[in-house]
């Protein structure tokens, strides 16, 4: 994997990691309009960044990926979990998953919520997640969404 490392994502990258995300959402072969109706629930303002738990996935100076936790113990959701679609089959996404796992469980979270794109439900149940449900597109009006949930026990097991 070379020399890579996975760290605070900075304020000043609000508009770098918004872009991350289309261009991660758009290689699953979604239209140009779509992804311009998703544009703004994918994207981070500085001041998220700055109030909320963001990581990035870095190898050597340039981001790969990045992902972003919300909410209060003890119930958490993943914002967020975005990679290159450069770099996606390499390990970077579950590597930031393990990573949002143990910053979860460092915040005091004992359960994750993910609404994930129908795409991307395989990976987040290959990785222990449950699926407990639907949730509607807050971009696309009617377009319901897998609903996720990390059990409790995978938060507190290393």
């Amino acid at each position: 994997m070379g020399d890579w490392q996975i760290r605070r994502a900075r304020p000043d990258e609000a508009e770098a990691l918004s872009e991350l995300a289309v261009v991660s959402k758009g290689s699953w072969g979604y239209p140009g309009e779509f992804l311009a109706a998703c544009r703004q629930e994918l994207s981070l303002s500085p001041e998220t960044i700055a109030s909320t738990p963001v990581f990035v996935a870095e190898v050597g100076e340039g981001v790969v990926g990045f992902y972003s936790l919300q909410g209060a113990p003890p119930e958490g959701e993943l914002g967020h979990l975005f990679v290159d679609p450069g770099w996606i089959g390499k390990g970077y996404g579950r590597r930031l998953w393990d990573h949002a796992i143990a910053t979860a469980r460092g915040i005091g979270f004992t359960s994750l919520l993910i609404e994930s794109d129908p795409f991307a439900e395989a990976f987040y149940r290959a990785v222990g997640a449950q699926r407990i449900g639907k949730r509607e597109s807050g971009s696309i009006p009617g377009r319901m969404l897998p609903l996720l949930r990390i059990e409790p026990e995978a938060l507190r097991q290393g």
